[in-house]
């Protein structure tokens, strides 16, 4: 009796073929080289090819899907269009992951600094580390760390605990020397705790829905009461020094989650209000560079106090997390590496090189190496999705295929 093929399209490149077979044509013993085959067609972007394919009686009763690979006798560009996005995905996934290297590197120089300082019982120097900005930026680490666990961003999701624990380092150093409360450190612990316990047991499938939205809650009312004090803060005194932003935002923010809790909110609100913990996270790390050269602008001689070096590795590590933000569509994490990456890192290394803070050599080199970079990211994203310009990977970024 004749077999069928049925076709399944995955996308422009790719064909899945399974095989249905009538119940009598199968011979129900172990005997399984004498299963039926029946060589069925694929086609790949206009290529035809062929494979076998097998239908086993003892796995299932149902019809199943079965990979099957094309073969060209002049070979297939379809193919090799999957075979080139693999690989491209897989190097993305890579350089993101690459990306702690940079980003611990800048924490570890501040980390040995604050414990030579207090194993000399210099305790006073640790007051020079703002403790409010980083606690800020632990809260934004903590943010997109949830943001990418859901996301199922792994080697994103370990850049964002790499850097939840090292600043969580800092904090403690500063607590030790007095820098800190102890009841803001305490109360900063519980949270760091309880955040990486919670977003692990997420990642594996071992937490609860009402417990994740709960948690998503709470980053999200967090994030939206803080953004807006330190925005206000970074213009004191040129403003008042009230915290009367961070009040407002925090009583919006709480009505906003209650409204979409309750069902309050048509389905784009509830989409919204679950997407500001991760935008709130992003706009924390963006307005950083925004701080920092106001400050250049109100004090220029403090700028001499950077470190090229440690810019460089700001850049290093957020232009690292751009391909892969690029090919998976992510404009939100795209939006917030691109920004510290060029105005952060390259922003802060520019300014050195005007205040004649580095070499001539060193900015040229800095300025070559990241538009090479961007420009290679583009040319393979694009080459990857089969785009025959790099413009195309940015209009589906903001606009969607």
């Amino acid at each position: 009796m004749e077999a069928k093929t049925i076709a399944m399209s995955l996308d422009s490149n790719r064909s899945l073929i399974f095989p249905t077979y009538p119940r009598s044509s199968f011979v129900p013993t172990s005997r399984f080289s004498r299963l039926p085959l029946k060589r069925a067609c694929i086609d790949v972007d206009g290529f035809r090819g062929s494979a076998l394919t097998r239908w086993n009686p003892i796995v299932s009763n149902r019809r199943r899907l079965v990979p099957v690979r094309a073969t060209n006798s002049e070979g297939s560009p379809g193919l090799e269009k999957v075979k080139e996005y693999e690989e491209w995905d897989s190097w993305t996934a890579k350089f993101s992951g690459g990306a702690n290297i940079p980003f611990l590197m800048l924490q570890l120089p501040q980390i040995i600094l604050n414990a030579q300082n207090l194993l000399a019982g210099n305790d006073t120097a640790l007051s020079a580390v703002p403790w409010l900005g980083m606690l800020t930026g632990l809260l934004g680490n903590l943010s997109l760390l949830s943001y990418f666990a859901k996301k199922r961003e792994k080697e994103a999701a370990i850049v964002q605990t790499l850097g939840v624990i090292s600043t969580h380092v800092v904090l403690s150093q500063l607590t030790v020397a007095g820098a800190m409360p102890m009841p803001f450190f305490v109360a900063t612990s519980a949270v760091v705790t309880l955040g990486i316990i919670l977003n692990a047991l997420f990642y594996f499938g071992k937490l609860s829905t009402t417990l994740w939205r709960l948690w998503e809650d709470f980053i999200t009312v967090g994030g939206l009461s803080v953004l807006p004090q330190v925005m206000w803060s970074t213009f004191v005194p040129l403003v008042p020094n009230s915290i009367l932003p961070g009040t407002t935002a925090f009583v919006i923010a709480v009505a906003a989650v209650f409204m979409a809790r309750t069902g309050k909110l048509p389905e784009e609100g509830v989409k919204f209000v679950e997407s500001l913990s991760g935008w709130t996270a992003t706009l924390m790390f963006m307005w950083m560079p925004v701080s920092q050269m106001w400050t250049n602008f109100l004090s220029p001689d403090n700028i001499k106090g950077l470190s090229p070096i440690t810019m460089l590795l700001s850049m290093m590590g957020n232009g690292l997390m751009l391909p892969r933000a690029l090919f998976i569509r992510d404009l939100m994490w795209f939006t917030g590496s691109i920004w510290a990456t060029l105005f952060y890192g390259y922003g802060n290394i520019l300014c050195l090189y005007m205040s004649n803070c580095t070499s001539k050599s060193f900015f040229a080199a800095s300025t070559i190496g990241l538009i090479s970079w961007i420009g290679l990211a583009l040319w393979r994203d694009s080459a990857a999705h089969g785009h025959n310009s790099p413009f195309r990977s940015l209009k589906e970024l903001v606009f969607g295929s």
